[in-house]
């Protein structure tokens, strides 16, 4: 019989490639309708959403039965992730002047590789 974490391995990989082509379409898109400045901020916002996601998926995998016990950084870089995300975002906006919609746009980029990995599971599900 097949591991926990083998089962979920799969989507996690798929999720992960879901990130990188929602991130890529919307830079394009943005690039081609609104501009470079657009296209830019909605990427860097994808790579933050995508970056947050591995940093999650780091902690879930660390508290899982056979992971080694956690290091105190761990949880104390997962408390402060956001404010490190918040700075990035603000630095992003205010001194380089990039559109914060397409900032916030791109943040969720992870939601929605979440949604194409749902839609697959439902496809693909075995009764």
């Amino acid at each position: 019989m097949e591991s926990e974490a083998g089962v979920y391995r799969p989507a996690v990989r798929r999720i992960h490639r879901g990130i990188a082509g929602l991130a890529c379409a919307g830079a394009l898109a943005g690039l081609c309708f609104q501009g470079w400045r657009w296209g830019l901020a909605f990427l860097l916002g994808a790579l933050a959403s995508g970056l947050n996601f591995s940093w999650l998926e780091q902690a879930v995998s660390a508290l899982g039965p056979g992971a080694r016990p956690p290091r105190k950084r761990l949880f104390v870089f997962l408390v402060f992730r956001y404010l490190l995300l918040g700075g990035a975002g603000y630095v992003i906006v205010k001194v380089f002047g990039m559109n914060v919609v397409a900032l916030v746009s791109g943040l969720f980029v992870t939601v929605g590789a979440l949604f194409l990995e749902m839609f697959y599971e439902l496809a693909h599900a075995r009764t």
